[in-house]
């Protein structure tokens, strides 16, 4: 076939794209799987290369690999680390079990490279073969839970570093807003008064307490179970392959890297990677909340409660002139609704393993990185194109807080609480304010008046009226 090259493996005979750096296992992938029409993400393949360059030095080392067929690999690892073809990773998320074929799609692009820097041919694989010298001492089983974790490790920081910016966004709107008094409100009604800066400055503290739970459950992925081979029990790896490849594993990535303690448990298990996800999703669930609140607050400008206003970004309706939408929160809503989904994926998935193996790994990979990348681009883009710019109404929440019949709270210890509920109701069917109705009852009058009804001090611990 023209443009094409035959290669040959167990099931017989294959075409293969004349100028593919991939192989025969990889294009059975590409006619098995044309589902998704993704391709891997970056970090995984990273990954994956990052287990190849560490398993060439290793085998370097250690004398069981040909230091010219090493050095080769290496070399040809390191062109797809620096953004070197990219374009060869071709194998579909959604593939066969386990990521035998992503594996492969890897083993076969690092040995036609080396093979042509040693002055050999695509597709001949002499004299490097991507099973006996790429992927020696290795196993799908073994490489792609290891990948998983290095991935998701090497995503960390983005992901850290966003988020603490939004979490210093927060806290400095947090301490700008200190001093405007505002309407508290407990199932979507009026209650005590609260300041807008204790508001912020709670959302800054959730998602600081959300990014302290993600890199507390990403610790156990540096854990790994590398040298496993086939069913964790180390079947063809030398004693010392574990300990140097982590090692190696280490200095190129430049991660934490531990050696874990049983290699079969590690395989079995995908439960540090669901935890994992599980942290991101409890973070993405206080996040959503915190955007809905956003969303709440700028409501109005004229119809809803208008305390805060959102930097503009875009028209809002292509209908309505004039109308500005709170676009920003209404994207971070929407991925925050896409993690949980891959959550639970990811959960469902982690709970199929069977036995030795747990074969849906493609997609737990796939979900958790993705999940990565989408919170790491909502955490800066919400901090850089709205908290950084939100401004607070203060004429606006000083005018709800005013109006709140819940101010009568303050007036319970003094009265009890079913008078200071008659009060409330009788505020609401006047349309007055509880102040001016207890001045015009003559409940409390003067300092008393002035001290039990103090705005300020009812935002913070203590008895109104008792303070010293």
């Amino acid at each position: 076939m023209s443009g094409t090259r035959i290669e040959r493996d167990p099931l017989g005979e294959l075409p293969v794209p004349a100028d593919a750096l991939y192989g025969i296992q990889t294009e059975r992938a590409r006619q098995n799987f044309p589902i998704s029409q993704l391709l891997p993400l970056a970090p995984f393949v990273n990954a994956v290369v990052w287990i190849k360059k560490a398993a060439a030095l290793t085998h370097k080392q250690t004398g069981r690999l040909d230091p010219k067929l090493a050095d080769a690999i290496v070399r040809a690892a390191d062109e797809v680390l620096a953004g070197e073809h990219r374009h060869q990773f071709v194998v579909d998320p959604y593939q066969a079990g386990a990521g035998t074929s992503h594996n492969m799609n890897c083993n076969e692009v690092l040995a036609n490279r080396a093979n042509e820097l040693l002055g050999g041919k695509r597709g001949e694989y002499q004299p490097v073969h991507p099973n006996d010298h790429v992927n020696m001492a290795q196993s799908t089983n073994d490489v792609i839970p290891t990948a998983i974790r290095l991935a998701a490790l090497s995503e960390l920081p983005a992901l850290l570093d966003a988020v603490g910016r939004l979490a210093r966004a927060f806290l400095t709107k947090g301490k700008a807003f200190d001093k405007i008094l505002k309407s508290g409100r407990t199932h979507l009604q009026d209650a005590t008064p609260i300041r807008l800066g204790q508001e912020f400055a709670a959302y800054g503290h959730t998602i600081e307490r959300g990014a302290d739970r993600v890199a507390h459950a990403a610790d156990a992925l540096r854990d790994l179970g590398i040298g496993g081979t086939a069913v964790g029990t180390g079947l063809n790896a030398e004693p010392a392959y574990p300990a140097l490849m982590v090692k190696h594993l280490r200095a190129i990535s430049g991660i934490e890297l531990r050696e874990g303690k049983d290699r079969v448990q590690l395989m079995q298990s995908m439960g540090d990677a669901a935890a994992f996800s599980g942290a991101l999703r409890t973070y993405a669930m206080d996040l959503g909340k915190i955007a809905s609140d956003l969303r709440l607050l700028a409501s109005g400008p004229r119809t809803g409660l208008a305390e805060i206003v959102l930097p503009p970004v875009q028209p809002g309706s292509s209908i309505m002139p004039g109308k500005v939408n709170p676009s920003i929160a209404e994207m971070v809503n929407m991925v925050c609704y896409q993690v949980l989904g891959n959550d639970v994926t990811i959960a469902t998935a982690a709970e199929a393993g069977q036995l030795e193996l747990n074969v849906m790994m493609p997609v737990i990979a796939h979900n958790l990185l993705f999940t990565m990348r989408i919170l790491t681009n909502a955490a800066r883009v919400l901090a850089e194109r709205c908290i950084e710019g939100i401004e607070a109404d203060r004429a606006q929440c000083e005018h709800w807080l005013e109006r709140s019949p819940a101010l009568v709270t303050a007036l319970a210890p003094r009265i009890g609480y079913a008078e200071a509920a008659k009060l409330a109701k009788e505020a609401v069917a006047k349309n007055v304010t509880v102040r001016q109705l207890v001045m015009e009852k003559g409940v409390l009058k003067g300092k008393d008046l002035e001290a039990v009804l103090d705005l300020l001090a009812m935002t913070e611990l203590g008895v109104p009226g008792e303070r010293k």
